[in-house]
């Protein structure tokens, strides 16, 4: 249980981190394109483009960010494995708080009294989740359930590309909630995976899980920088949370078998919905409606997300 913690933890500010980064690599390239006054930038119904989004993504600020959400992709996963999964969704949802917190040092920005005490909901939240916290369920599932994750991932991430473009401009709570509903989707195929414990490649490659969680993590990675790009995001933001913890902690209970210690139910779904509610509040607060493309000379404002 604590190595679980730890790890979901290390993978949470992972996160964190990445999110400041990217946003200020998503922002500056968004600024870029508006300075050209370039066509090319959004498509027609005014969302980013893909190649906006590519240039974004070249950035040296956007691909660091990148690398550290690989490295806390990976302590997810473990944690996903080693903790239930309403308690390591949770924790990681917990980058949100991170990220304000860095804000702080690496962008100079004030957090408001509504924001801190959102940041001590969540870090209440997460005391009394470890606290009622039992032994996570077991990851054997009949193998249709593998297959309706991996039908379900691609008609989600599939279709909700397509919905985000068509938007454009509006897509920003679309492309947030799918973004999340991506990373829900990682946590529960990264639990119901076979061929991990004993490895086995052949098993591990026939297993449409694996395919669930690829498509997952890498639409859900664009979407997640188109939100970035599109302006405020704080409605999208709160989208993600919802997406990331609420979806997968009900499944891990319904169907994984993960649970709480005895009596100590009622104080694990209190943490959860402060945990969720704490997060949106820090999302919510934390960042202003502005236009993408502010001047250079306006100070950036960095958006609270994965």
């Amino acid at each position: 249980m604590i190595i679980g913690l730890v790890t979901a933890v290390a993978a949470s500010a992972c996160y964190g981190t990445g999110s400041v980064l990217q946003a200020v690599g998503s922002r500056k390239s968004a600024r870029r394109e508006a300075e050209k006054a370039s066509s090319t930038g959004t498509t027609q119904h005014g969302g980013p483009s893909l190649s906006s989004t590519a240039k974004a993504a070249v950035t040296w600020e956007f691909m660091v960010g990148t690398v550290l959400d690989f490295l806390g992709f990976g302590l997810g996963a473990l944690a996903a494995r080693m903790l239930p999964l309403f308690l390591s969704q949770t924790v990681i949802s917990a980058n949100l708080v991170v990220t304000a917190l860095l804000s702080i040092k690496l962008l100079g920005i004030r957090l408001t009294r509504p924001e801190w005490a959102s940041i001590g909901v969540v870090c209440s939240a997460l005391v009394l989740l470890a606290t009622a916290a039992g032994h996570e369920g077991g990851g054997d599932t009949p193998m249709s359930t593998h297959w309706w994750l991996l039908i379900i991932s691609v008609v989600l991430m599939g279709g909700g590309t397509v919905a985000v473009r068509l938007l454009g401009a509006r897509a920003a709570i679309l492309a947030g909630l799918l973004s999340g509903l991506g990373f829900g989707a990682i946590g529960v195929g990264v639990r119901i995976l076979d061929g991990i414990d004993p490895f086995d490649l052949p098993t591990l490659i026939a297993d449409p899980a694996l395919y669930a969680i690829l498509i997952s993590g890498a639409v859900g990675m664009y979407l997640h920088t188109v939100a970035l790009q599109i302006g405020s995001v704080n409605g999208a933001t709160a989208a993600l949370v919802v997406g990331e913890t609420i979806l997968p902690g009900i499944i891990g209970v319904l169907l994984l078998g993960d649970n709480s210690r005895p009596g100590f139910a009622w104080v694990a779904v209190l943490g959860f919905v402060l945990a969720v509610a704490g997060a949106v509040s820090v999302a919510w607060f934390g960042e202003p409606d502005t236009p993408v493309a502010e001047p250079e000379s306006q100070e950036l404002q960095p958006s609270a997300v994965r």
